[in-house]
């Protein structure tokens, strides 16, 4: 077996914000492989997280970001389980990071479940007629619009977003991220953007 240090375990443990003996157990059983400690340990969280998805979440804050000289503003309420974690700040940088998200990529919804049945069937009609009018075959059409509509999703849908500081990740997977590493469930509860001159 590989001699795990010290310093290995904190490089992993500042990454991930994980544990000191889970960080060492991961760089044990991938023989000191850091990249696949970490995914071991985000597979980890990220278990540990849907586990937790449950819980009530009635603590929190609401967090603002005005952009752009007083152009933009936007208001974020964010909820967790207590409000020890609330106050924490990884938990307001959280917030403040999700409010800039709203602010750049201006979502309309925070999940598929929020979108109106009315706004979901107009798109699937307007892709179904783009695909038809591609001439595509019948069978395949409704593939085609299943893949399409996930792009839809990651427009209008802020946890389907690909998170702005770092595009490998949505906002869900961030939140999931977060959830795993405070060691409470997290929801994002309301937003409301405000652009000057628009409605």
């Amino acid at each position: 077996m590989v001699e795990i240090t010290a310093k290995e375990v904190k490089e992993l443990r500042q990454a991930t914000g994980a544990g000191v003996l889970d960080c060492k157990k991961a760089l044990q059983e991938t023989d000191g492989d850091m990249q696949g400690a970490t995914e071991i340990l985000r597979a980890q969280g990220l278990a540990d997280a849907s586990k937790r998805a449950g819980r009530a979440t009635e603590q929190g804050l609401v967090d603002s970001y005005i952009h752009l000289g007083g152009k933009i503003g936007v208001l974020l309420e964010i909820n967790c389980e207590t409000d020890f974690v609330a106050r924490t700040d990884e938990f307001q940088e959280l917030a403040h990071n999700i409010c800039m998200q709203i602010a750049a990529a201006d979502p309309d919804y925070i999940d598929r479940e929020e979108i109106p049945e009315e706004v979901l069937e107009q798109e699937k009609r307007i892709l179904r007629q783009q695909a038809d009018g591609e001439g595509k075959p019948p069978e395949i059409v409704e593939r085609i619009i299943e893949g399409r509509l996930e792009k839809f999703y990651s427009q209008v849908c802020l946890v389907d977003q690909a998170y702005i500081r770092d595009a490998d990740l949505t906002i869900g997977e961030l939140l999931k991220e977060a959830i795993a590493s405070v060691g409470e469930n997290i929801q994002l509860r309301r937003f409301a953007r405000f652009a000057v001159g628009q409605d």
